[in-house]
């Protein structure tokens, strides 16, 4: 008997992963696919100015392009450029080589469109919320020592380092993370790292509280290796700490990086005192659109876990133009899960900082695609769309205890205090304080636009 066809909102099919050719540009064609999967050459060969892509796509893209290229940054980029070869690899796989259909394609790709921003992606009247903030989670405010956020009464966050092999346009951490811009003049790390690594290591002697330590950055990958190891072994000495998260978007952006014998090894040092220790040691990385995620990104998830990691996990940024569909989702947590062996674990609406508005989506949109999202991954692998919002940390989509859709401001409550560090509302703030987020303003109807225009909605804290 022949069951009927039944037509489903999403339709799922099988995809092998795609290591683009690297030699269809002018500038790589003479790359060997053993220097392309070498870290260093993919570091040194990074594209950082406009006169390096140039190098690397010869006439393919526009003078336009280029224009509006150095309209951005000179205008409104809040990151520096960094971009390695893996990453801009990934952009136009298809196009053709003429130069005005390759820069429409160009121009439209997902990957390019967060790592690669021009004049024209930015929105021309709202390019920033009025109250967009440099650091708008308020991780500063709650560091217990230097680099050390104590947001959450369990867990805590440990920046090693304020750079990574690559720069994301909408980094939540744009105020530290990277050289200065034009726009933005950068926070900087005082401490010495040893001697910050130290000092983090002594608050959580004495803080035994703190079960959970996500090591971040920046990005792990540009830590080197033996000062890492040292003090994620030290780290695992301390009985109190029962979950360990290495975060590196370079898994996604640079996999040469994780591939390597050396650091393999040592990462199976550390996972096996974890598991000594019945520590949980995972890693999670960044990948927003299913482009990223090729045949070398799934070798080095591959070569993380079976150095003894319990997991690899993902971690995106919901961004206009990049995943904001069901299909972009799916089909990105599909090639992440069934390919890649990574596992699909957030979403995070695009937080509310400096120049970030073109890639932000409303929380209705957000919380309509959680639901569209529903049933076709499994429990464990379907990704929590959430909201990080200031002062009260990650909250569902659907957590919102009231919504004001034509202001665009949704309240959030909490349901603990700060750490000791404090931050703006204090340790002894009262739990059912209301804390807003806000939607992008080009999205909200004319009488919330008119609302955000006028002299009693001016940028506070900015």
């Amino acid at each position: 008997m022949e069951h009927p066809v039944i037509r489903q909102p999403y339709q799922y099919v099988r995809t092998a992963l795609v290591e683009p050719d690297w030699r269809r540009l002018p500038g790589w064609r003479r790359v060997t696919e053993a220097q392309w999967r070498a870290p260093q050459w993919q570091r040194a060969h990074s594209v950082k100015t406009a006169r390096q892509l140039q190098s690397v796509v010869g006439d393919r893209l526009t003078d336009r392009f280029y224009q509006e290229l150095a309209a951005d940054q000179a205008e409104f980029a809040t990151m520096p450029m960094l971009l390695p070869p893996q990453l801009l690899n990934t952009m136009a796989p298809d196009a053709p080589a003429d130069p005005r259909s390759f820069t429409e394609a160009f121009l439209a790709d997902p990957v390019r469109r967060y790592m690669l921003p021009v004049r024209t992606d930015r929105l021309p009247r709202w390019p920033s919320h009025p109250r967009a903030e440099r650091d708008s989670l308020h991780e500063a405010d709650m560091w217990a020592v230097e680099g050390l956020t104590h947001r959450y009464p369990t867990k805590v966050l440990a920046e090693l380092t304020a750079t990574c092999p690559q720069y994301c346009g909408q980094c939540t951490r744009m105020d530290l993370v990277g050289t200065s811009t034009v726009q933005v003049v950068k926070t900087r790390l005082l401490l010495r790292p040893a001697e910050r690594q130290e000092q983090m290591l002594d608050y959580l002697k004495r803080t035994p509280a703190v079960r959970d330590v996500v090591v971040s950055g920046g990005d792990l990958a540009n830590v080197p290796w033996p000062r890492l190891e040292t003090f994620l072994l030290r780290l695992l000495d301390l009985g109190s700490v029962r979950d360990v998260r290495l975060a590196s978007k370079a898994v996604v952006g640079l996999p040469q990086h994780w591939l390597q014998p050396r650091l393999l090894d040592g990462l199976a040092r550390v996972a096996e005192l974890a598991a000594r220790r019945a520590v949980n040691l995972a890693v999670h990385t960044h990948a927003n659109h299913v482009r990223s995620v090729t045949p070398l990104v799934a070798e080095a998830a591959r070569a993380l876990l079976d150095a003894g990691v319990r997991d690899v996990r993902n971690q995106g940024v919901l961004m206009r133009g990049v995943n904001d569909t069901p299909e972009d989702l799916l089909d990105l947590c599909f090639a992440l899960q069934g390919e890649a062996n990574i596992l699909p674990y957030y979403f995070y609406l695009c937080d509310v900082i400096p120049g970030a508005e073109h890639w932000r989506t409303p929380l209705h949109q957000a919380q309509r695609l959680q639901e569209a999202i529903m049933g076709y991954l499994p429990g464990y692998a379907t990704p929590r769309i959430v909201c990080d919002v200031p002062h009260v940390g990650k909250r569902w989509v659907h957590q919102a205890v009231a919504y004001d859709r034509e202001r665009g401001i949704s309240y959030w409550t909490k349901n603990h205090r700060t750490g000791p560090a404090g931050g703006a509302d204090g340790p002894d703030a009262p739990l059912d304080r209301r804390h807003p987020y806000y939607d992008p303003v080009d999205t909200l109807p004319e009488a919330g636009r008119r609302w955000w225009s006028a002299p009693s909605a001016a940028p506070r804290g900015a």
